[in-house]
Parts: structure tokens; C-alpha cells; sequence
């Protein structure tokens, strides 16, 4: 890279869930000696994602490397915390090869598109490519979709009725503002059903979108990174329901944290949070958890009522041993019933 040549960086959207986190950290232990930057955001008072970075034990996943903005909402809040954060980056003394931008599960990627288009931010960096990761197991399971005919029903029943689907218009805008589209967990369907829900995507997306399959967010370095997109250049070209919106909220959407005490029985635990998932519409769950007895972390994490856990480091000396999980819903989530149910 020449000295006056610009840094490429990659903007990573995909609904709650889907395997963003998993996917960077696949890039980042395959990173070949290139040195990455990442600015990760979170929609949710716990920093699960930079943590499971830090993690990842590679020389790419260095401290310094990783900016959080834990402020809900990167797209509503580009002035406050994006930029600075990006200026943070751009006066390093050391050479980044290219940023990785990880927004919330939430987020439009479109205004956060928008930004690379002032002056200080279009004279140092490019677009190299907007990657939208899915998670295949809910496009199959309908998460996305209204129910065509209770819809129609509701519609016959009441002409004026206002109706809209905030899930789908994100994951709608996700996918078009996308280059590429990474199909994730496709081991949890039939190749079959894999097949089915890849042909939805690409109907869904820009004819210009490619759509990779993958599993656990193992996709090559080679595809993820090097576009050469240009996508501040191609804005206009990118469609979004909020388009016409001066300003787009996530009034939708509400979130708060769970304490957890030390575990004896951490399987019992997540069996009652996939139980909670199911009654009250849970959208995500992610978190840590103390486990009795146990000189490690356990990382937890729910899509729906699909949860999985692992251990994914050594509680450091000093540090405050503390269960917390983040649970994240449409408005109305009865936080009462589902901590008590919890407790």
C-alpha cells in the first residue's frame, strides 16, 4: 500500500444473532499478517462482542486494536461516537491495513455508509465492501416474515390498519445495502432447505449481491476482504425503507441485563433461558455467566430459543467474578416475569 493510498475498511450488518462476531474472529486467526483494526457496537449494556474478540488468542486481536462503541445504535449516532472513533484510528503512528466495522444487529447500514462520505472521513479511507451475514436457520423458520394471511385478515378486518414489520425492514435494509450477503448456519438446515433459502436471499438483495454459504462464519479471507467495492460511491444505487426518514429510532427494540448469581448448574440455567426465549418472544440473549467452582467464564448466547455455551477464558486474577446476560426484545418485554422466571 502506498503512502498516500487509501485504508480499506469493511462494514459487517447482519440481524441480532446471526454470526458477526463469529465471522470477524474467523478473519482475524486467518488474517495472514495483516494488521486489523475493528470497531465493534452493541445493542445492549453488556460488551459481549469485544470480549469474545480479545479473546480469540490471536496476534491480530491486540487491545488496542478493538474500539467499542456500546451506544445502542451506530447508525444514529455517526457524529458522537463513529467519527471520533475513527480519528482515534486514522492518527496511530502505526500502518492498519485495513478497519473492520462490526454494527449492531439493529443498525441500518446505510447511514453508517453515508459517513464515508465527509471530506476528513473520504479522504483517508474507502469502502472496500458491505457484508451482510444471515442467520439461515430463522429466514427458514420465518422470522423475518409477516404471516400472509392473518396480515390480509387483519387488513380486511380494519382497511386503516397501519402495519409494519420492523424485523423484516431491517433485515430488508441489511441485505440491500449489502455486497455480500454470508448465508450462516446453514449446518442447522438440510442442504435442501439451504438451497431454498439461499434462492429467497438473492431474490431479496441487489442483483449485483453475491451470496456465500457458510458455517460457524468460516468464510475465506480472499472473499471477505479485497471488494474494492468502492460503496461510498455507490449510496444512491443501495435502497432502504428509511430512505425518506431524517432520523431512524429503534423505538422497536428494548433491551436490559439480567444479573446472574454463581451457577451450580449452568445447563439448568440455559434450558430456563431458552424456555424464557420461547414465552415472551426473546429475540437474543448473549452474556457471561460464574460457575460455581469453575476457574473460567462461561459465554453464553441465544438466538430465539436456540442457545449454545462454551468457556471461553480464565476469570484474570482480581477480576470480579460476575454473571450478566443481556436480553434483547420487541417493546414490551416483561422484564418482571422474565427475571423472576430466571431468579
Amino acid at each position: 500500500m502506498s503512502a498516500f493510498a487509501k485504508i480499506p475498511a469493511t462494514i459487517v450488518t447482519g440481524f441480532l444473532g446471526a454470526g458477526k462476531t463469529t465471522m470477524i474472529r474467523h478473519l482475524l486467526e486467518n488474517a495472514g499478517g495483516r494488521r486489523l483494526a475493528l470497531v465493534i457496537n452493541e445493542f445492549g449494556d453488556v460488551g459481549v462482542d469485544g470480549e469474545i474478540l480479545r479473546s480469540c488468542g490471536a496476534d491480530a486481536c491486540r487491545e488496542e486494536d478493538v474500539i467499542e462503541l456500546a451506544n445502542g445504535c451506530i447508525c444514529c449516532t455517526v457524529a458522537d461516537d463513529f467519527l471520533p472513533a475513527i480519528e482515534r484510528l486514522l492518527k496511530r503512528a502505526d500502518k492498519l491495513d485495513h478497519i473492520v466495522i462490526e454494527t449492531s444487529g439493529l443498525a441500518l447500514p446505510k447511514p453508517l455508509l453515508k459517513a464515508f462520505d465527509w471530506p476528513e472521513v473520504r479522504a483517508r479511507l474507502t469502502v472496500d465492501g458491505v457484508i451482510a451475514v444471515v442467520d439461515a436457520a430463522a429466514v427458514a423458520d420465518g422470522r423475518f416474515a409477516d404471516d400472509a394471511e392473518a396480515l390480509a385478515a387483519q387488513r380486511a378486518a380494519d382497511p386503516s390498519l397501519d402495519h409494519d414489520n420492523p424485523l423484516e425492514e431491517v433485515y430488508e435494509d441489511q441485505l440491500l445495502c449489502a455486497d455480500i450477503v454470508v448465508l450462516n448456519k446453514t449446518d442447522l438446515l438440510s442442504a435442501a432447505d439451504a438451497t431454498r433459502v439461499a434462492g429467497e436471499v438473492r431474490a431479496a438483495a441487489r442483483a449485483s449481491t453475491k451470496v456465500v454459504l457458510a458455517q460457524e462464519g468460516r468464510v475465506d479471507p480472499a472473499i471477505a476482504l479485497g471488494l474494492k467495492a468502492g460503496a461510498e460511491d455507490d449510496v444512491a444505487a443501495r435502497p432502504s425503507h428509511h430512505d425518506a426518514e431524517e432520523q431512524h429510532d429503534h423505538d422497536d427494540f428494548e433491551s436490559f441485563v439480567f444479573e446472574a448469581p454463581a451457577l451450580a448448574d449452568p445447563a439448568a440455567f440455559v434450558e430456563k433461558l431458552a424456555e424464557v426465549a420461547r414465552q415472551h418472544d426473546v429475540l437474543r440473549v448473549k452474556g457471561f455467566l460464574d460457575v460455581a467452582g469453575k476457574p473460567m467464564r462461561l459465554l453464553v448466547q441465544g438466538v430465539g430459543a436456540r442457545f449454545r455455551r462454551e468457556f471461553d477464558r480464565p476469570w484474570a486474577n482480581g477480576e470480579v467474578r460476575r454473571g450478566r446476560v443481556v436480553v434483547i426484545g420487541r417493546k414490551g418485554l416483561d422484564r418482571a416475569a422474565i427475571a423472576a422466571s430466571l431468579r
